[in-house]
């Protein structure tokens, strides 16, 4: 082994051994089994339960979405972890050397702060996944009972949960590094996740550009991750700001450096990072890997719609919490922005709610203005604005097959032998490996 890499394997060493001796990681590694189990066995009851009707006609199939009806809400469980308990892990694990004085000594070994922040993250990284054990035995149990895996929805939102905890952990790198004391990065990490909450909320109410802002919040990256949607923006601006946490990190656990130094580095690390952020979001490509193709128009359809080079416009006369908005966002124009990627969409409304305006004689109406023609149409579904679109644009509508409609994947099988897993084994072994540890390390 070099010279360079010894000191490097060393410090990995050592922050393994500080996780390990970590009573937070434990207490969060015990509680992932429960949580998985709570929803996880719910949902598998709730799938069972709409498979018993054999409901497979054209509109369910994604009733029986094992992506929908299993992996959301039993993944579910791992963003309820990451925001409540990972970043206690990441705090203790970095605020641990500061407490202890031991970020002292390692000030004097010849290696960089970014190095030393980087060997935490990786280390933490490492005990998420070890965590994310859990979800992995739903899944096999899933497996066992005869449930259908479709492996890159799968993995799409195993990976959207991995950014999260990613995200997670600098976060709580970069607030346990900026305070003296770990209640303090605490608060300051809540305070930054209940931000993210109030920004959904506001853009709930008032859309425009704080929904542009909320759909890079880490409740809505998840929520495309969950539904099997891979967006290349997202990605690239999550991964920036995980840069961006482990890299202020790196420069506030320099104790050495005069604060004004510091404090000047960190708004040049944030003027690059807006600036990042800001060309990532300019990215357009994204991936459906939902076997349902929940994401994407039907494949006939986004032919004919790549066909379309004028530019599209629609105004659509709704307030933003008008739940025909929502309906006409989430099954049309998000569909749409992945197949035209200049369509134009401007919402309109006096009002939030549009309660008081639906006696207005435009509210409701949503115009379509596609190579100099315009035309105006209520309808909010996927249906709907398709056919308006192809008769502006003179193209005629493709046959829909029989053979690209999603029939689902039903199974009325309950959740045999879960609650004994999540419940009564995962537990036992955590704490079976607690003990063991404990007198290995006396």
């Amino acid at each position: 082994m070099s010279a360079a890499v010894r000191p490097y394997v060393w410090l990995l060493k050592k922050e393994y051994r500080e996780l390990v001796a970590s009573r937070a990681w434990w207490v969060m590694l015990l509680a992932m089994g429960p949580l998985v189990g709570v929803t996880f066995i719910s949902a598998v009851r709730t799938y069972a339960e709409a498979s018993g009707l054999n409901g497979t006609s054209a509109g369910v199939g994604e009733a029986f979405s094992p992506l929908i009806g299993v992996w959301a809400p039993t993944f579910s469980a791992c963003e309820v972890a990451a925001v409540f308990l990972l970043p206690f892990v990441g705090i203790r694990l970095v605020s641990g050397d500061r407490q202890s004085g031991a970020l002292k000594i390692e000030l004097q070994h010849p290696m960089s702060a970014f190095t030393r922040v980087g060997a935490k993250a990786l280390v933490l990284l490492g005990g998420w996944i070890v965590a994310s054990t859990a979800p992995a035995a739903a899944v096999l149990l899933w497996k066992s009972y005869g449930g259908s895996i479709y492996p890159p929805e799968l993995a799409a939102v195993a990976f959207g949960h991995l950014l999260n905890a990613g995200l997670t952990i600098a976060l709580a790198a970069a607030a346990a590094a900026l305070t003296e004391h770990p209640s303090t990065a605490a608060i300051l990490t809540l305070s930054v996740t209940v931000g993210t909450w109030i920004v959904n909320f506001i853009a709930a109410v008032q859309g425009g550009v704080w929904e542009r802002v909320a759909g890079y919040t880490p409740p809505a990256m998840i929520a495309g991750f969950q539904h099997g949607l891979i967006r290349l923006d997202v990605v690239l601006i999550a991964l920036t700001l995980v840069l961006a946490g482990l890299a202020l990190a790196a420069v506030w656990l320099r104790l050495g450096v005069a604060v004004r130094r510091r404090v000047h580095e960190s708004i040049a690390l944030g003027a690059l990072t807006a600036a990042v952020v800001f060309s990532c979001a300019f990215a357009t490509p994204s991936w459906d890997t939902s076997e349902s193709r929940i994401n994407s128009f039907p494949e006939a359809d986004e032919v004919a719609l790549a066909r379309i080079r004028a530019p599209l416009r629609i105004e659509a006369h709704l307030a933003p919490e008008d739940p025909r908005r929502a309906d006409l966002e989430h099954r049309a124009i998000a569909k749409l922005r992945r197949v035209l990627p200049k369509v134009q969409v401007q919402y309109v409304s006096a009002t939030s709610i549009g309660l008081f305006e639906q006696n207005a004689p435009h509210y409701g109406e949503i115009w379509y203005e596609l190579g100099g023609r315009r035309e105006m149409s209520r309808v909010t579904t996927a249906e709907g604005v398709l056919e308006t679109i192809y008769a502006l644009a003179g193209v005629k509508p493709p046959l829909e097959s029989e053979d690209a409609i999603f029939r689902g994947h039903p199974l009325a099988v309950p959740p045999k032998g879960a609650a004994a897993v999540f419940y009564g084994i995962w537990p036992a072994l955590v704490v079976a490996g607690a003990v063991l540890v404990g007198r290995l390390g006396r």
